[in-house]
């Protein structure tokens, strides 16, 4: 078997496909995200509704089923099996000044909830406003510095829970 894919539908049932596999499906593209497949004298209807990329999720509606597919690969494995994950990033708990600035505003409070890229605060620095961006979902623990402050390179700004 050349290539084999693993593949986990629903977080439950999990199994290989090879290269050889998908090319023996007889399908047909009917649009970008639809196609048109015979198995067993069966006819089914698929289209892709939701793609991840970095998780290599889909979400495939098939005869009005809702299935999310994974799709890993052997290097996906291999990566897996050393204990690392695909597409993980390390967590940001804590932002800190990146320059030493002026705080001219403070958009957020302990407890709020963000989104990413929601505006934290704005640091002036050598005459510019540098807007600071959220970069994760998270509940604000603490914000340490307050609108008027001076704050050097590398001073704890805002903690996330």
């Amino acid at each position: 078997m050349k290539t084999p894919f693993k593949v986990k539908v629903n977080s439950t049932s999990e199994f290989e496909v090879s290269s050889e596999d998908i090319s023996a499906l007889d399908s047909v593209k009917t649009t970008n995200t639809s196609f048109h497949l015979l198995k067993d004298n069966t006819s089914y209807k698929a289209k892709i509704t939701e793609t991840n990329f970095n998780k290599k999720e889909y979400t495939v509606l098939i005869n009005n089923n809702t299935y999310v597919v994974n799709i890993e690969n052997n290097l996906d494995q291999l990566i897996k099996s050393l204990g690392f994950e695909i597409g993980a990033s390390k967590k940001v708990n804590e932002i800190k000044a990146p320059m030493p600035g002026l705080i001219l505003d403070v958009m957020v409070k302990p407890g709020d909830e963000v989104k990413v890229d929601t505006p934290l605060l704005i640091l002036e620095a050598m005459k510019m406003e540098n807007s600071i961006l959220s970069p994760r979902d998270g509940v604000i623990k603490s914000v340490s510095g307050n609108k008027g402050n001076t704050v050097d390179k590398g001073e704890l700004l805002i903690e996330f829970e």
